[in-house]
């Protein structure tokens, strides 16, 4: 009989095998072995010995290319073939079977086949099966080869509790694709498990399925059937190692696959058949970062999947920088040799969403500790992409940013100050370091750290100390007493002046440098700076930004503001102000401190090398500088106010307690001894009145309505303020209320509500105190994400600040339109508020104009200048041109 060459792809039991052609692996033949009958592997209970039937055969066949020849076939039905097999070793099938006891010759074995050559191989085979008879080997044992296998896994999740972290020996019994196998798990010796299991760290495209709602077929996802193929290949019942990971949200094994050459993710990926999938990184670990080096090459070289999408975008070396500014958790602006800034975002990450109610109370945490890691510190940056402009944001770099080696977004990520970003499937803008972020993600969400802890953090209030003189007088006494306090500069407005916290007095305030005077720079491009003015501020912020200061307090100015000593890496500001030439030596001030000798020592330095505001100095000409005194403070830090007197108005000091996201409307409280006292009383009483011990009286008696006014306890805080209802939710048993003395909003459950009806509290004893204001004559961008910005740009002008209110017009329901001003502002009346808004381009002037409005020629006219230099020079809603034209 005729020799066939084929290679065994898988074996199916102790007497029949799948072989492929070796020319043409797609065809196949199924062969059982002549004369013999293996015990039966069978889902409802395997026969003794058939496991170990089947693994005998599969251990000397699997994989090898074999001869066999073809002894009888049986027509009936499929066309089954039976045969013997020969190994280049010297095996032989089903000799070796018959020998070990593990298959018994047919009872109808001798009427087979009655040829020559069949009869001498029967004779053999009875001659080999008495022997192990009478040994009683295998099957002809009395005892023995029970094997209890299970086709269920009954509770997942316990079983990965169980058997994590210990390897298991297997056998792959299916293929289904590229990620997805049956896998017999030997548990122990006579225990196994046949269950499904995915591949840990990949996902292969599908194969082609039917539909078991509709019975349609889908079609495999292209390279699906390469895929599973590749995988029967390498993996059909072969012995692998099993390390079980975790559970899918369908309950089926997450596991790493070892095969004897490593793990099989690995080598599927580099072949370009599989993709990294994100959802197992903190399972892996460690070895994710291997699965995407393979996932790289097989990119890099476009194979498989990745065909045609071999990526040629150049790489971009590390860069040095210094941080200038920190906008958010997740965003600062970068300062290059050039002396550019630009602004970026940190890969993979995001800070806590304002929108969250439960990790918005982290922001100012979470800015304050990347402020802390990176203010005025080189680091190295690497780019890792771009966020494209969309939906009106633009376009910003994605990058990395390492300090002393150190990733300063997992930094962030493992203290619970920001979340990672799940990137889709193609978008390889992220991080490189982006499965650490996710393991450092769980790790923190386990430990409830930062915004993962269920309690929300102390609010910090700053008490604003400039608001007013009186203020400052008293405070000024306390400081003075102290040395070099601690203190952050929270903003830059001019050379020499700035406003500074101070976190362990709960203090703002407004500084001045004392003894020196720089030129007056320009609040907006349309109001014209001082000579070096702008130079002057702009050193200033660069060295000064957002860095750790100390200061000296002196004395105080006849607005509020502290005059005193400023030092940053402990150097005097002001003396290197002076010896960049961008100020000058107030002397009566110097000569009474004892700062004074080496300022004059800076400023003749300056002088000698004609730098700054001395680049033409000439020493035969007085400055004319001598006469100047510390009881004018304005002019001694170059605030002097050289605007015309206000006409007569109706102004009021007031307070922006609240911002309207949808209409830029504000909420405003007035501020006079007849109100902020008050509101400050009463708020005192309410407070001690609900902090002590619930009683009946305390409790709502009903269902609120819609109207009422209410106790409501402020989600962010967790006191008490007077509100209204506005909406009820009877179902989810949540009110929407208003609070009428600030103007902000908010959904309560019924349980954060008390019935104010006590009448020292009620609106006839103080009336709401948050009134609704608009900025007269702008217009705020209609599209949501400009108009969210706008918002963002009025909240950081006027937090916490007292202004003063122009009111241009007052509505019938009482509704004010106004002017606001900044009284600490420079630039008199024509420097409001509503022009910086428009000259930053996060509005407009109004193209229907209210009547008395029309005849405000003047203001208008300021206001269109502002509007055009602001779209000449694309700032906010002005960034990709003329908005107006869409």
């Amino acid at each position: 009989m005729t020799l066939h060459q084929a290679k065994v792809k898988s074996v199916l039991s102790g007497d029949t095998l799948v072989l492929a052609s070796l020319n043409s692996p797609s065809q196949e033949r199924t062969l059982s072995l002549a004369f013999v009958s293996a015990p039966r592997l069978r889902r409802e209970g395997d026969e003794p010995f058939a496991w170990a039937s089947r693994e005998y055969l599969r251990e000397h066949l699997i994989g090898k290319t074999v001869q066999f020849k073809i002894l009888y076939s049986i027509p009936t039905g499929v066309k089954r073939e039976y045969g013997a097999v020969f190994l280049r070793d010297g095996g032989v099938f089903p000799d070796d079977s018959v020998t070990e006891g593990l298959v018994k010759l047919r009872d109808d074995a001798g009427r087979k086949d009655d040829s020559d050559e069949s009869k001498k191989l029967l004779e053999k085979l009875e001659g080999e099966q008495g022997k192990a008879k009478s040994s009683s080997k295998g099957v002809w044992g009395s005892t023995g080869g029970k094997v209890e296998n299970s086709y269920e896994l009954p509770d997942p999740k316990a079983f990965v509790e169980q058997w994590k972290g210990k390897p298991i020996e297997a056998t792959i019994e299916r293929v289904f694709s590229g990620d997805r196998v049956i896998a017999r798990l030997q548990l122990s010796p006579t225990k196994h498990v046949q269950t499904m299991v995915l591949v840990a760290g990949v996902r292969a495209p599908s194969t082609k399925r039917t539909n078991t709602a509709d019975g349609k077929e889908i079609p495999a996802e292209p390279y699906g059937t390469e895929a599973q193929q590749w995988m029967e290949e390498r993996m059909l019942n072969r012995k692998v190692k099993i390390e079980v990971l975790g559970a899918s949200p369908q309950n089926q094994l997450i596991c790493a696959v070892i095969h004897p050459n490593g793990t099989i993710a690995k080598y599927i990926l580099e072949a370009g058949l599989a993709r990294c999938t994100d959802f197992h990184s903190t399972m892996l670990g460690g070895q994710m970062s291997e699965l995407r080096q393979a996932e790289k090459k097989a990119k890099d070289k476009g194979l498989g999947v990745f065909q045609g999408t071999a990526t040629t975008r150049p790489l971009i070396a590390e860069t040095d920088a210094t941080v200038s500014r920190v906008q958010a958790a997740d965003t600062v602006y970068l300062r290059g040799k050039s002396g550019e800034e630009r602004r970026v975002q940190l890969s993979s990450i995001r800070q806590p969403k304002p929108t969250d109610p439960k990790q918005s109370p982290f922001q100012a945490d979470a800015k304050e500790f990347l402020r802390k890691k990176l203010i005025g510190k080189h680091v190295r940056v690497k780019t890792d992409g771009k966020k494209a402009a969309s939906e009106g944001f633009e376009e910003r770099d994605v990058v990395t940013i390492l300090v002393n080696n150190k990733n300063v977004a997992l930094q962030l990520v493992e203290a619970g100050y920001a979340s990672v970003i799940r990137h889709r499937r193609d978008d390889n803008d992220r991080s490189p370091a982006y499965d650490e972020l996710l393991a450092a993600e769980e790790a923190a969400q386990k430990d409830e750290k930062g915004m993962w802890s269920p309690k929300a953090p102390a609010a910090k209030t700053y008490q604003d100390y400039s608001e007013n003189l009186q203020k400052a007088k008293i405070q000024s006494s306390v400081f003075q007493r102290q040395k070099r306090i601690p203190a952050i500069v929270d903003f830059v407005k001019g050379g020499s002046r700035f406003t500074l916290l101070i976190p362990r007095e709960n203090a703002k305030l407004t500084f001045v440098l004392s003894c020196v005077r720089t030129p007056r720079s320009g609040r907006s491009p349309t109001d014209k700076s001082e000579p070096f003015g702008q130079e002057a501020h702009d050193f200033a912020t660069r060295r000064c930004m957002q860095r750790d200061v100390e200061i000296d307090v002196e004395a105080t100015d006849k607005v509020g503001g502290f005059i005193g000593t400023l030092y940053i890496n402990r150097e005097n500001f002001a003396k290197l102000l002076l010896e960049e030439g961008l100020a000058s030596v107030h002397a009566y001030s110097a000569e009474q401190s004892d700062h004074g000798t080496e300022l004059f020592a800076a400023e003749e330095k300056a002088k000698a090398a004609k730098k700054g505001m001395w680049h033409d100095y000439d020493p035969s000409i007085t400055d004319g500088m001598d006469n100047l005194t510390l009881e004018k403070p304005s002019t001694a830090n170059g605030n002097a106010d050289t605007a015309a007197p206000p006409a007569k108005k109706d102004y009021r000091d007031v307070m922006v307690t609240h911002i309207d996201p949808a209409t830029a409307h504000l909420k405003l409280q007035l501020i006079g001894p007849s109100t902020s006292g008050a509101l400050t009383e009463l708020m005192s009483t309410f407070a001690k009145y609900h902090r002590s011990p619930p009683t009946s009286e305390k409790s709502l008696p009903g269902q609120p309505k819609a109207g009422e006014f209410v106790a409501a306890r402020f989600s962010a805080d967790g006191e008490w303020y007077r509100a209204r209802i506005r909406r009820n939710d009877r179902d989810n048993k949540k009110a929407d209320v208003l609070f009428i003395d600030y103007g902000n909003s908010e959904t309560l459950p019924w349980s954060e509500l008390r019935p104010m009806t006590q009448p020292q509290f009620s609106t006839q004893k103080l009336k709401a105190q948050a009134i609704e204001a608009a900025f007269s004559f702008l217009q705020f961008p209609s599209m949501p994400n400009y108009l969210s910005e706008s918002c963002r740009f009025v909240e950081d002008i006027t937090a916490n600040k007292q202004l003063v209110a122009s009111v241009d017009a007052e509505e019938k329901d009482g509704m004010l339109w106004i002017t606001l001003f900044d009284a600490e502002a420079e630039g008199g009346e024509e420097a409001s508020i509503n022009a910086e808004i428009v000259g930053e381009g996060w509005a407009t002037v109004r193209r229907q104009l209210k009547g008395w409005e029309k005849g405000r020629g003047k203001v208008l006219e300021g206001l269109e200048g502002r509007r055009k230099e602001a779209e000449k020079g694309k700032r906010g809603m002005w960034e990709f041109g003329d908005i107006t034209e869409e």
